[in-house]
């Protein structure tokens, strides 16, 4: 009785740990592979040689000369709204504390 109960119990935990191990392998398996599918390489691909034109260009990729225009023009109506100060830079802001006059409260 006592010899049945023990093999059951270990038939189970084998069955346990073998549903474990093979779990644990699957997940693993898929963060040990270091390549990337087609499409992953040719998205992660894409980025790299973006950064490389935009490093390169030192500003908008493929932006051609009416995008200049573009910018200029806005940036002109932005100065006569707002005043001229330069539209690049954030504006320096200087506040002054209050000042307060003490007015003593009348005796009664």
């Amino acid at each position: 009785m006592i010899l049945q109960r023990l093999f059951r119990l270990s038939s189970v935990l084998q069955s346990a740990i073998s549903v474990s191990l093979r779990r644990n392998i699957g997940v693993t398996a898929v963060a040990f592979n270091k390549e990337l599918d087609p499409v992953q390489k040719l998205f992660v691909d894409k980025i790299r040689e973006y950064r490389t034109k935009r490093q390169t260009s030192g500003g908008p990729v493929d932006a051609g000369p009416e995008y200049q225009q573009d910018l200029d023009r806005e940036l002109f109506k932005l100065k006569q709204m707002y005043g001229k100060a330069d539209m690049n830079t954030f504006p320096n802001f200087t506040f002054e504390d209050p000042k307060f006059e003490v007015v003593e409260k009348p005796q009664s």
